[in-house]
């Protein structure tokens, strides 16, 4: 079992109640309100912004240059497209970004930013996958179970499919890389960054559904 193998079932409890959010059951049911829908999209646009960031100040962290291009092209290409989904939905529902961030959004990308800048390549690696392989794992178990027709079949049909599955993979791999050149005391950091990333993956997801606000 790999390093991230561990990462993962070391969390699993967490991914089992990310799918029984209540954003996620009616996502998949087809139930879930168009407003949820909407504020999780804006968020998430904003979300998006800042993880791009961090993942090409990540990039620049590395001596590999591999390494460098995958995460340049991650920052680039990959965000693209999912800002493109978003801007579809934000059409399709007569919206645009019009809120600041949550709460759960604006300490995510705290997080998120604040790790690529002063945490260490691995750590680093290891806070960004979270986003990347709960996305695909989120999508691949609605898509095996989503009512048809569904509302969001465009956001279901990306997250399953096999090109965002090769940069998932893409990302693994360059988090095993890191793990397996990091010392004892930084897989245990980099283990903490991935639950932290993950705790935070939930919170996005369930503040979505509550139409999060700050309380003043």
């Amino acid at each position: 079992m790999g390093f991230t193998d561990t990462l993962w079932e070391r969390n699993r409890s967490l991914y089992d109640a990310i799918l029984e959010l209540p954003f996620n059951v009616e996502l998949c049911t087809g139930d879930l309100s168009e407003d949820r829908f909407a504020f999780y999209v804006k968020q998430d646009s904003l979300y998006l912004a800042d993880f791009s960031r961090a993942l090409a100040v990540t990039g620049t962290r590395t001596p590999d240059n591999d390494a460098l291009g995958s995460f340049l092209e991650f920052a680039g290409e990959a965000v693209s497209v999912e800002q493109a989904l978003h801007d579809s939905f934000l059409k399709r529902f007569d919206a645009f970004v019009d809120v600041p961030k949550s709460p759960a959004c604006f300490a995510y990308t705290h997080f998120l930013m604040s790790t690529a800048t002063s945490e260490s390549y691995p750590v680093a690696c290891a806070a960004l996958l979270p986003c990347f392989w709960i996305y695909r794992e989120v999508g691949l178990h609605i898509h095996a179970r989503a009512s048809a027709p569904n509302p969001y079949q465009d956001w279901i049909d990306t997250y399953a499919g096999a090109e965002f599955s090769a940069t998932v993979d893409r990302a693994i791999e360059l988090t095993e890389q890191a793990a397996a050149a990091a010392g004892s005391a930084e897989r245990e950091r980099m283990a903490r960054a991935f639950f932290e990333s993950t705790r935070l993956e939930w919170m996005f997801w369930d503040s979505a559904y509550r139409l999060e606000q700050w309380p003043i």
